[in-house]
């Protein structure tokens, strides 16, 4: 009987990148991130007014004061009392080192609320505050 020696077979190194693999992740991350922006965008739903006025384009920097229709008050997200409303805009406003605050309201809204928040943001001392709306082209002057 003869015995014969299996030789282990030696592979040379790779010196080349599969592409079709790193094309392949590249898409997935891509997909994961189209469908995951919309997401961040706000986590508080607001139906907000319609209104015929021009269309701001560009994105600017401030606090966003969100008020939803159970009467909920959210400071960039993060929800607070009326109690404690002065305060924590207040250390907004030092965080985010600005005085410019926009105003969500849900159309459901009182008119009263709304004046309620925007006359405690006046004893703060903010003068620039501006009011989000959706665009509507059909809207009754």
């Amino acid at each position: 009987m003869r015995r014969t020696r299996l030789r282990k077979k030696e592979y040379a190194a790779l010196s080349e990148i599969n592409i079709a693999n790193l094309v392949d992740v590249v898409l997935v991350l891509l997909i994961i991130f189209m469908i995951s922006a919309p997401l961040l965008q706000s986590g508080i739903e607001v139906k907000l007014p319609q209104t015929k006025a021009a269309v701001v384009t560009d994105q600017a920097e401030g606090i966003v004061v969100t008020l939803d229709d159970k009467g909920g008050i959210y400071i960039n997200d993060t929800w607070s009392r009326l109690e404690d409303f002065k305060t924590k805009m207040q250390d907004a406003i030092e965080k985010k080192n600005t005085s410019t605050v926009y105003l969500r309201a849900d159309s459901m809204v009182y008119y009263g609320q709304a004046i309620d928040l925007i006359s405690q943001l006046k004893d703060i001392g903010i003068t620039d505050i501006g009011l989000v709306t959706t665009h509507n082209e059909k809207a009754k002057n």
